[in-house]
């Protein structure tokens, strides 16, 4: 063990031996709120696409994002939000129907929540059916199966959604190398007059969002709307105008993290081997093994400094749409659909259980809660926060809680409503997030794909229980055929104490000296996902 984990394990021990953790409940009741009434804002959702808090408003001294970090200013910033599955179709459908993916039985891109398990009412659907006109910019929904292939037009949207004409060309060889020979790179910084249609399709988004915010000043209809934007950034491949990446010297990112193995305490299921990354020109021919690793320091510092590059892109092309929109009658939520590795436990890209993949950028900011310094929630949220919370700023009937499977209109989430009112609900330890992913066997895999699995492929579920102190992580045999768990079928397990280990890099299942508090939160976890499951 090197004297770093050492280290940790001494510091973890005397924090165990002085506070253990008490048994609380899994779940709190999470009963609907009432919203004063008032004249109806608009609404706006920005998503951002693969965007962990590399924020300066969140801390991190490398970012290069004044729009973001001047929003957040007169917002209510929450510190400690989560993702419910690191991959974009599952998170995004879990946040716009307020559902956990378990609820939805849907893992992978490939099956319409209305036909596959229920006609769930979705977050911009509540909106249209109240009285607000619907529109959508870019990737809100995933695109294809997963939505249709229709973004779920016409029943969450007033008009068809806008989807940019350069989206086609994202993965395409636009990426030119030293020789000028176009590839389908991983880092591709560019010029913009190089590119199909002189644009990128984040560009195009927000021109066709600023175009739609004008359009509604100058209707003759007096009711409100509600705009959902959607970057693709800083998604791979890491795709922006060149002039970015100047802002980010490489040497800066050497030193990022020191991990350049697999921690050696952690579960093999655990580990995602960052395929797609692998699968670009510009790195599949370095053989990288398999599934491992690793990739070199310059390498490294390398992509780090790419996905800053791509986060400072987007926050630039934000601030052209903050300058069109009037915040003084509009309620702003900007967040992030998972987080991405950068380099921790070794590993790259979403495709996990840990914090690095699963914590996520969450600001709000409403006109009755104007703040002129940002106000700091560090109370644990979850993604399925946003539908209740959005409906309650907007004066809507309040979203009911899901008491059955069947329910057509409900949120199994919380509304955030009563933390923005300052009633103090940030201190309170009993929330917890709930986070899974889905693999197909305990080893790591190219085939059937480990980081991606289909429905049918499905073996092995891991679950993860996000507490005020502890991540507790419990990988189980799962039934991709009934969607059912075994509990004592057990292929992985971990444990964190985040008061000294925030990098999840000692695992303390294997101390008996923790397995009470493994214990506790082992049936933390069972009471958590079964509550959840309505049974």
């Amino acid at each position: 063990m090197s004297s770093v984990l050492i280290l940790l394990s001494t510091l973890l021990l005397a924090l165990h031996l002085s506070d253990l953790v008490s048994a609380s409940s899994a779940v709190p009741f999470a009963g609907p709120t009432t919203a004063p009434a008032a004249a109806r804002h608009d609404v706006v959702m920005v998503i951002f696409d693969d965007l962990r808090p590399v924020l300066g408003a969140y801390g991190d001294p490398l970012a290069s994002t004044p729009h973001l970090d001047a929003f957040a200013q007169g917002g209510h910033v929450f510190t400690r939000a989560y993702s419910q599955q690191a991959l974009c179709a599952p998170s995004r459908n879990s946040l716009l129907t307020g559902r956990r993916p378990d609820t939805l039985h849907l893992y992978d891109f490939y099956s319409y929540w209305r036909t596959f398990v229920g006609n769930f009412t979705t977050l911009p659907q509540y909106f249209k059916e109240h009285g607000y006109y619907t529109y959508s910019c870019g990737k809100v929904f995933h695109p294809g199966l997963s939505s249709n292939n229709s973004d779920d037009y016409p029943l969450s949207w007033s008009a068809p959604a806008f989807r940019p004409r350069t989206e086609q060309y994202m993965n395409s060889p636009v990426c030119p190398d030293r020789e000028g020979v176009l590839r389908k790179n991983l880092i591709c910084p560019v010029h913009l007059q190089t590119q199909p249609y002189k644009t990128l399709p984040d560009i195009e988004s927000v021109t066709e969002a600023l175009r739609f915010v004008e359009s509604r000043k100058s209707s003759s209809s007096s009711s409100p709307f509600f705009l959902a934007l959607g970057f693709h950034k800083p998604h791979i491949n890491f795709r922006f105008p060149r002039q970015f990446l100047a802002r980010f010297p490489l040497q800066q990112f050497f030193n990022y993290t020191e991990d350049s193995l697999k921690p050696p305490d952690m579960p093999a299921v655990a580990w995602n081997p960052y395929t797609d990354v692998r699968a670009r020109d510009d790195f599949k021919h370095l053989n990288i093994s398999f599934p491992y690793g690793p990739i070199s320091r310059h390498q490294a510092a390398q992509i780090r400094q790419a996905y800053y590059a791509s986060v400072a892109y987007v926050d630039d092309l934000f601030g052209k749409l903050l300058a069109g929109l009037d915040l003084q009658q509009t309620v702003v939520v900007v967040l992030g659909d998972h987080g991405w590795s950068l380099g921790e436990h070794a590993e790259w890209a979403k495709y996990s259980n840990f914090e690095v993949a699963l914590r996520v950028p969450l600001i709000v900011r409403s006109p009755e809660f104007p703040v002129t310094q940002a106000k700091v929630h560090r109370g644990i949220t979850e993604l399925l926060d946003v539908f209740p919370t959005l409906v309650d700023l907007a004066g809507l009937p309040s979203l009911p809680v899901c008491r059955h499977p069947t329910d057509v209109t409900c949120g199994e989430g919380k509304s955030l409503y009563p933390q923005l009112q300052g009633l103090g609900l940030d201190l309170v330890d009993d929330h917890v997030a709930l986070s899974q992913y889905p693999r197909p066997g305990m080893l790591p895999t190219k085939h059937p794909n480990s980081d991606k699995p289909k429905l049918r492929n499905i073996k092995i579920m891991g679950y993860s229980l996000r507490t005020d102190i502890y991540r507790y992580t419990l990988w189980v045999r799962f039934h991709a055929q009934n969607f059912s768990r075994d509990w004592h079928d057990i292929y992985g397990e971990e444990l964190y104490d985040h008061r000294v280990d925030a990098g999840e890099e000692l695992n303390l299942v294997p101390m008996p000296e923790f397995d009470d508090v493994r214990q506790r939160l082992r049936r933390r976890l069972m009471e958590a996902v079964d509550l959840s499951r309505f049974s």
